[in-house]
């Protein structure tokens, strides 16, 4: 009688035109991380992010998407790599990521929302036009001129003008008198099914799907000439309602570039956008206040969740009888204020 590994050979050699490995189970996939810089994040990470793959920080105002972007960025620029850090919004401050330790020559900035004409630097000459410069003709006549050659004729139209101040007054009803009946004007009102969106609100909407737009063109670029570590897509500023109707499609073409160039995808968004596209979806919670004297503010404590992480390595490929231990999912740390120092 032959051997299980005997007859495990026979059906894979049989099969193997049709199904490769039938057997046989597929090496896990484990993509290497490249370090975030804040210590409690890569311990909840086991090593960081992601190489070659999109990840996604989410969270509110403050949350510290932007600083944790910053401290990854430095830490791929500081291994000899380039950056680029596509900015929808148009809220990047270059100082704040040079003291987060950036090297700003090896990071590309890209504008979202910039007109192309725009030159702040721009220096306007200004000068006085001619008819502030000429001295008018004096006039002639009584007080300068006026309406004639005698006081008189200066009142003309004056009777006219006191009685349009009092024509309310006269108008007004005396005693028993009877009041006219005023006509009511007739208002109408758009019925609820058709909204009317005013035009500020209009070319608010187009203005951020245009610089939607022109963040998207702009990643599509940056992955097609390769050659960056990491590539950050900030729509942290842009409301959920338009980010959200990006196509799916367009998160699978980032992942598929992210793998072929081998880069590091990060966005920064409000809502959850990418889905499966993402490989790492961190959540990071409203920071909590430090308050430890009674009257002085310490700082904050951030907190991120961790709530997809695909690909990640293992202990142990042996399945315990009894349920295992479940991984931590959430880290915490400390941004104290200058004042407050070390604890």
């Amino acid at each position: 009688m032959p051997s299980s590994s005997a007859l495990r050979i026979q059906v894979e050699s049989t099969l193997a035109n049709k199904i490769p490995s039938a057997l046989t189970s597929v090496a896990k996939m484990v993509r290497p991380a490249v370090s975030s810089g804040v210590a409690p994040v890569d311990d909840l990470l086991r090593g960081g992010f992601p190489i070659g793959a999109v990840s996604e920080i989410t969270g509110p105002d403050c949350s510290g998407r932007t600083s944790l972007a910053q401290s990854l960025i430095a830490r791929v620029v500081e291994s000899g790599k380039v950056a680029a850090w596509i900015d929808v919004s148009d809220t990047f401050d270059p100082a704040s990521a040079a003291a987060a330790g950036i090297d700003l020559r090896r990071l590309l900035w890209v504008r979202c929302g910039v007109p192309e004409n725009s030159n702040p630097e721009q220096v306007r000459d200004f000068a006085l036009p001619n008819a502030y410069l000429i001295p008018g003709t004096p006039k002639k006549g009584i007080h300068g001129g006026g309406c004639g050659t005698h006081p008189r004729h200066e009142a003309k139209g004056l009777s006219l003008a006191v009685s349009g101040l009092l024509q309310t007054e006269a108008l007004n009803s005396r005693c028993a008198e009877p009041q006219r009946k005023t006509r009511p004007i007739q208002v109408t009102y758009a019925p609820a099914s058709q909204p009317v969106v005013s035009p500020v609100r209009r070319r608010s909407a187009l203005g951020q799907y245009q610089r939607i737009e022109q963040g998207l063109k702009s990643a599509d670029l940056i992955l097609q000439a390769g050659g960056f570590g990491a590539i950050v897509l900030d729509l942290g500023s842009i409301a959920p309602e338009f980010v959200s109707r990006v196509e799916q499609g367009t998160w699978h073409r980032y992942r598929v570039a992210a793998e072929r160039t081998q880069s590091s995808i990060v966005l920064l968004t409000q809502y959850v956008c990418a889905k499966s596209s993402a490989e790492l979806l961190l959540r990071l919670h409203t920071p909590r206040m430090l308050r430890e004297e009674t009257t002085v503010f310490s700082g904050t404590q951030p907190k991120a969740e961790v709530a997809r992480h695909r690909f990640q390595e293992r202990g142990s490929n042996i399945l315990p009888i009894r349920k295992p231990p479940q991984n931590v999912t959430t880290a915490c740390r400390q941004n104290r204020a200058t004042w407050a120092g070390q604890r």
